[in-house]
């Protein structure tokens, strides 16, 4: 297949979006508004001999201080065909146009998973003190076409992007937890659930925990809830204007792509969580709660209720988004892999995010720049 890359407008780039099965929420064109910070271009790929729309791609870029060259960055993404097998077809006009827009360095996140681990396998692993890390667990699924993906983005001089695995900070996670929803019902997703979480859910519902979806207007009530849940957990939390810009952009391209949700006990916000849609593809993608009120589980129920609304939309996947690769009961982040297992879905490892310098020297500035950060 012959193919052209051109800049192509917002309207075209959704377009494209919504005639697939599912694509990443920062793959829509108006993540761009999201991340206002950044200046944004919707690129697409189209095959020459009929002229269709093959492939899109948002694209980012943060300029240098001080001087016109840019980070490009295509967060989960470029939305193209990752398995062919001529890669280097697909991603060389894109190199090429970045660095006519001025790019230094390119950064982008094959949407492209290598492995599938079971909770089950996972539990195990979290029970064999030989085990430290998800690697140390065999795989229930491996994708072998990722490997050969991996092997032609290295030969084309990409190089793999040193999150450490653990996929947390400003790159993306490279491990999630995900709940299959195709070809299941509701029932059989409930019985996947460990028993605590099965136990959870039934103590909510008995001490009259009720989960309700909110609106624009109570975004400030959310980050109340997600301040308190970031001085607990230590991290910055992100100001009340990104969500309300989120909310508003977000909704404005499609009605359904974000929603709010608080669990309430004896009319007490207690949880609250957003949740982001993109065809069959649901993100749980923010979670906050209050420090107190904890035994009455608005955590379980709200996910809960969330992974039914899921379902309802026609959902193929309920995405618990990040978690770390560390089975250590000692390593901070483990309740939150603990917590995600209890829904009885699988592990995915993505291929994670890869760089080509496209200047070297201003690549490696670059890079030095952001380790004393």
């Amino acid at each position: 297949m012959s193919l052209t890359l051109r800049t192509i407008s917002r309207e075209q780039h959704l377009a494209y979006i919504q005639t697939l099965p599912a694509a990443s929420h920062m793959q829509v064109p108006a993540w761009a508004d999201v991340k206002a910070e950044w200046r944004a271009e919707s690129l697409g790929w189209f095959d020459d001999r009929t002229g269709e729309m093959v492939g899109a791609g948002l694209v980012l870029y943060r300029q240098l201080p001080k001087i016109k060259r840019y980070l490009a960055y295509l967060p989960e993404g470029p939305v193209i065909n990752w398995f062919s097998p001529h890669l280097e077809e697909w991603l060389q006009p894109m190199l090429a146009h970045l660095k006519q827009q001025g790019a230094f360095s390119v950064k982008m996140g094959p949407p492209v998973v290598i492995r599938r681990w079971e909770a089950a396998s996972i539990k195990k692993g979290i029970q064999d003190p030989d085990v430290k890390r998800l690697r140390d667990v065999e795989a229930d699924f491996i994708e072998p076409r990722a490997f050969e993906v991996a092997d032609r983005l290295r030969r084309m001089g990409w190089q793999q992007g040193e999150d450490g695995g653990a996929g947390f900070g400003d790159v993306q996670p490279r491990y999630v937890f995900q709940v299959p929803l195709a070809n299941r019902s509701l029932e059989d997703v409930h019985k996947g659930f460990n028993q605590l979480w099965r136990r959870n859910i039934k103590k909510a519902e008995k001490a009259g925990v009720e989960v309700v979806q909110g609106g624009y207007q109570d975004l400030e009530e959310w980050q109340r809830l997600y301040e308190v849940t970031a001085e607990r957990d230590r991290f910055r939390p992100r100001p009340l204007s990104y969500f309300q810009r989120m909310w508003t952009t977000l909704n404005n391209e499609d009605p359904n792509r974000m929603r709010l949700y608080f669990a309430r006990h004896e009319g007490e916000n207690v949880a609250a969580a957003t949740m982001l849609v993109v065809g069959g593809h649901v993100w749980y993608s923010y979670g906050a709660s209050a420090n107190h009120k904890r035994e009455v589980r608005p955590s379980n129920a709200m996910q809960w209720r969330m992974l039914r609304d899921a379902y309802a939309l026609g959902a193929t996947v309920y995405d618990l988004r990040g978690i770390s690769d560390s089975l250590d009961e000692s390593d901070h982040l483990f309740g939150l892999i603990q917590f995600k297992v209890g829904t009885g879905g699988q592990a995915a490892e993505y291929l994670g995010e890869w760089d080509f310098p496209l200047n070297k020297l201003l690549h490696k500035a670059l890079d030095i720049y952001m380790s004393r950060r």
